[in-house]
C-alpha cells in the first residue's frame, strides 16, 4: 500500500487543502497543535469511516455544516480514490462515501466502503463491525495508546493481542467445545430417552404376532360357510327370478291394458270430432248458399269502375286548375315587379330622355287594373278547384265502401267455390267414423280378453313376496359371515401394519442406540482429547509469537537505550525491565526510556503482525506520531538505527523535532495561522 494524496474541507483546523504523500521516508513537521495529528485521522476516517464510539464532531470544523475527506492510494499497481463527508444535523453524521478503482466510481453505503477497503487491505472481514485494531497495531498507532496497552490490565492485553494475531480462535474453539460437549451430553440424554422402551417394544412386537397368526387361522373355517351360503343364494336367486319373470309378465299385461284404454279414448275422441266437423261443414255450406248473388256482384263492380272514371276526370280538372292558379300567381308577381320598377324610373333606358309623370300613371293604371282582373279570375278558379276537392273527397269515400262491400262479396264467392269440396270432406269423415266404431268394438274385446289373463298370474304376487323373503334371510346370514370376515381381516390389517410401525420404530431405535454410542464417544473424545490438542498448539502458537516479538522488542529498545536496561516479554506479553539482574519498575524509568519502550512495542508488534499475516497490503507502509516524546540527543541519533531497519515503502512521522528532519527523504511544514491550518513553502 502507498499513500499518495489527501485532500481536506472544513476538517478540523483545515478550511480547504490538497497534500501530495511521496515515497519513502516522509516528516509532518510543526508546532504542536498545527494540524499534523489531523492529517493521520483523516486518513483512517477515509480508510474505516468514524469508528466506534468516535464522533463525527472530533473531525468535522466548529462553525461548520459540511466536511469533506478524499483520500488516493496504491495497492498492487490499482489507484483507488475513497471520498467521505460529513454533514452537521442534528448530529453530526456521514452523509456520503464513494470509492474509485482505476477511475471507476461507484457510490455506496458507508459499509459497504468499509468492506471494500477491507478486502482490498486483505484485511479479515470480522474487523468490519469492530475498531480497527489490526491497522491500529500494523499502521498507525498513537503514542499514548501504545502506552495504555503497556499498562493494561495483563488478561485484557492478552485478549486484545490473541484478537490482533488472529489466534483468539482457540480461544472460540474452547468455548464452542464446551457448548459443544453440553449439547452433545443434551443429545446424549434425548436419545436415550427415546430408546428407553425399545426392549418392550419388541416384546410387544412378538405378542401382536402371535395373535395375528390366531386370527389367520379363523379365516379358512369362514371362508367355507361363505362357499354354502353363496351356493344357496345362488339357488333361491334363480327361483326369485323365475316369479318376477311371471310378475314383469302380468305388469306388461296390465301396460297393454292402460295403453288400449288410452288407445279407446281416443278413438271415440276422434270420433266426437268427426260429428262436430261434419256439423260445421253443413253450417258453412248452407249460410254461403244464402249470402251471394251473382247479379249484385256484377253490379257492384260495374258501379265502382265507373266511380273510378269519374275520379279520373275530376283528379285531371284540379291539376289543371292547380296550373291556371300557378301561372295567375306568376303574372300577378311579374306585374308588382313592373309596377314597383315604372314608380321609381325617372329616365327612358331607350332615348335616355325624362318620363313624364302622366305617361308613368297611365301605365301604372293600366298595370293594376290588369292585375284586379286577374286577382278576380285567380279567385273564381280557386272557388271551382274547392267544390271539386269537396267532390272528390265524397267519391273517394263512396269508392273505399264499395271496395269493402266487393271484398265480403269476394270471399264469400270464394266459400261457395269450395262447397264441393267440403261436401266430400263429409263424405270422408263420414266414412272415418264407421272405421273408428268398429276400432272401439275390437279394442273393447282386447280390454276383457288382457284382464282374464292378468286375473290367472296375480297368484305369483304371494309367492314372490315368500321367495324374497327366504332370499333376505340368506342374505343376511351370508352378510354376517362377511362381516365377520372382514372385521377379522381389518384386524389382522391393523396389527399387520402395527407390527411393521413396532419394526420400523426399532429399527430407530437401534439407529438411535448406534448413534448414542457414537455420540457418548464424541462428546468423551471433545472434552478431553481435543481440548488437550487445542490447548497444546495454542500454547506453541503463543511461544513462538512472544519468542519472535519478544526478540523485535529487545533488539529495538536495545538500540535506543544502549544502557545496562534488558528488556523482555513474559508470558502475558508484558514489558519486563531489568538491571544488573534486578527487575525495574516502569513508573521508575525516565520519560526517553518509557517512550522507548513504547515505540520499541509498537515496531515489534507491527513486525511479527506483518510477519503472521504476511498477505496484509498495509505492510509497506507505517505511521509513526511522535514516537520521540522524551528522547534525549543520543536517542534521537539511535532513532536513525531503528528507522533504517524498518525497511517498509512508505514511513510516515508526525513530529516537532527538528532533528528527525534529517532522518527523512521528505518533509511537509505545517503551520497554523489565525486558527486554519496550511502547509508552508
Amino acid at each position: 500500500m502507498l499513500l499518495k494524496r489527501i485532500k481536506l474541507e472544513n476538517i478540523r483546523s483545515y478550511e480547504n487543502i490538497e497534500i501530495n504523500l511521496p515515497k519513502g521516508s516522509v516528516l509532518l513537521s510543526g508546532d504542536i497543535g498545527s494540524g499534523k495529528t489531523t492529517i493521520l485521522l483523516a486518513i483512517e476516517f477515509a480508510l474505516f469511516g468514524l469508528q466506534p464510539g468516535q464522533k463525527g464532531a472530533s473531525l468535522l470544523k466548529n462553525g461548520k455544516d459540511d466536511g469533506f475527506i478524499e483520500l488516493e492510494f496504491e495497492i498492487d499497481e490499482k489507484s483507488i480514490v475513497v471520498a467521505r463527508t460529513l454533514k452537521r444535523k442534528k448530529t453530526i453524521t456521514q452523509d456520503f462515501a464513494s470509492i474509485s478503482v482505476d477511475g471507476r466510481t461507484t457510490e455506496k453505503a458507508v459499509t459497504e466502503i468499509k468492506n471494500d477497503i477491507l478486502t482490498l487491505l486483505n484485511y479479515p472481514l470480522e474487523f468490519a463491525k469492530k475498531t480497527n485494531l489490526l491497522y491500529r497495531f500494523t499502521v498507525y498507532t498513537p503514542q499514548e495508546e501504545m502506552k495504555q496497552i503497556i499498562f493494561e490490565n495483563p488478561e485484557i492485553r492478552l485478549n486484545t493481542l490473541r484478537h490482533v494475531f488472529g489466534i483468539d480462535k482457540y480461544k472460540r474453539i474452547r468455548e464452542n467445545s464446551a457448548i459443544l460437549s453440553s449439547r452433545l451430553r443434551e443429545i446424549s440424554r434425548i436419545k436415550q430417552s427415546k430408546i428407553s422402551d425399545l426392549e418392550s417394544s419388541k416384546t410387544e412386537t412378538i405378542n401382536k404376532k402371535n395373535f395375528i397368526r390366531e386370527l389367520q387361522k379363523q379365516i379358512p373355517d369362514i371362508d367355507n360357510q361363505l362357499k354354502e351360503i353363496t351356493l344357496m343364494k345362488n339357488k333361491k336367486d334363480r327361483e326369485v327370478n323365475e316369479v318376477r319373470l311371471k310378475i314383469d309378465e302380468k305388469r306388461k299385461l296390465e301396460n297393454e291394458i292402460e295403453k288400449t284404454n288410452i288407445l279407446l279414448i281416443t278413438k271415440r275422441e276422434q270420433i266426437v270430432k268427426s260429428q262436430k266437423d261434419t256439423e260445421e261443414l253443413n253450417r258453412k255450406i248452407e249460410q254461403a248458399s244464402k249470402s251471394f248473388n251473382p247479379d249484385e256482384f256484377n253490379r257492384l263492380i260495374l258501379n265502382i269502375n265507373n266511380k273510378k272514371k269519374t275520379k279520373e276526370l275530376l283528379n285531371k280538372e284540379i291539376i289543371e286548375s292547380m296550373t291556371k292558379i300557378n301561372s295567375f300567381n306568376f303574372k300577378i308577381s311579374e306585374l308588382t315587379k313592373l309596377k314597383e320598377k315604372i314608380a321609381n324610373l325617372k329616365t327612358c333606358p331607350t332615348c335616355l330622355q325624362d318620363v313624364a309623370s302622366t305617361h308613368k300613371n297611365n301605365i301604372l293604371v293600366q298595370t293594376e287594373t290588369e292585375i284586379s282582373k286577374i286577382n278576380n279570375d285567380k279567385i273564381n278558379l280557386d272557388n271551382e278547384k274547392q267544390k271539386k276537392d269537396i267532390e272528390l273527397s265524397s267519391l273517394n269515400y263512396e269508392i273505399d265502401n264499395l271496395e269493402k262491400n266487393k271484398s265480403e262479396q269476394e270471399a264469400i264467392k270464394i266459400r261457395l267455390e269450395t262447397i264441393n269440396e267440403n261436401r266430400k270432406k263429409i263424405t270422408e269423415l263420414d266414412e272415418q267414423e264407421k272405421h273408428l266404431e268398429k276400432d272401439v268394438e275390437m279394442l273393447s274385446e282386447q280390454v276383457v280378453r288382457l284382464k282374464n289373463s292378468i286375473v290367472e298370474l296375480k297368484k305369483y304376487d304371494n309367492l314372490l313376496l315368500s321367495k324374497e323373503k327366504e332370499l333376505n334371510e340368506i342374505l343376511i346370514k351370508q352378510r354376517s359371515f362377511e362381516i365377520k370376515r372382514a372385521e377379522l381381516a381389518k384386524e389382522i390389517e391393523i396389527g399387520e401394519l402395527n407390527i411393521k410401525s413396532l419394526e420400523n420404530e426399532i429399527k430407530d431405535k437401534e439407529k438411535i442406540k448406534s448413534e448414542l454410542n457414537y455420540v457418548n464417544e464424541l462428546e468423551d473424545w471433545v472434552s478431553s482429547q481435543f481440548l488437550d490438542v487445542v490447548g497444546f498448539i495454542e500454547k506453541n502458537v503463543m511461544i513462538k509469537l512472544r519468542e519472535e516479538f519478544s526478540k523485535l522488542f529487545s533488539e529495538w529498545f536495545s538500540i535506543l537505550v544502549p544502557e545496562d536496561i534488558m528488556v523482555k516479554l513474559d508470558e502475558d506479553f508484558t514489558p519486563v525491565m531489568s538491571q544488573q539482574g534486578f527487575e525495574l519498575d516502569y513508573s521508575f524509568l525516565s520519560g526517553g526510556e518509557k517512550t522507548a519502550v513504547a515505540l520499541a512495542y509498537r515496531l515489534a508488534l507491527n513486525q511479527t503482525i506483518n510477519s503472521i499475516l504476511s498477505e496484509l497490503k498495509t505492510k509497506g507502509v507505517v505511521i509513526l506520531d511522535e514516537p520521540t516524546d522524551g528522547f534525549s540527543e543520543q536517542q534521537l541519533d539511535k532513532m536513525r538505527d531503528v528507522l533504517q531497519q524498518l525497511k517498509v515503502g512508505q514511513l510516515i512521522i508526525v513530529s516537532h523535532d527538528q532533528k528527525i528532519e534529517s532522518f527523512v527523504d521528505n518533509i511537509i511544514r505545517l503551520k497554523k495561522e489565525d486558527g486554519v491550518s496550511g502547509v508552508v513553502g
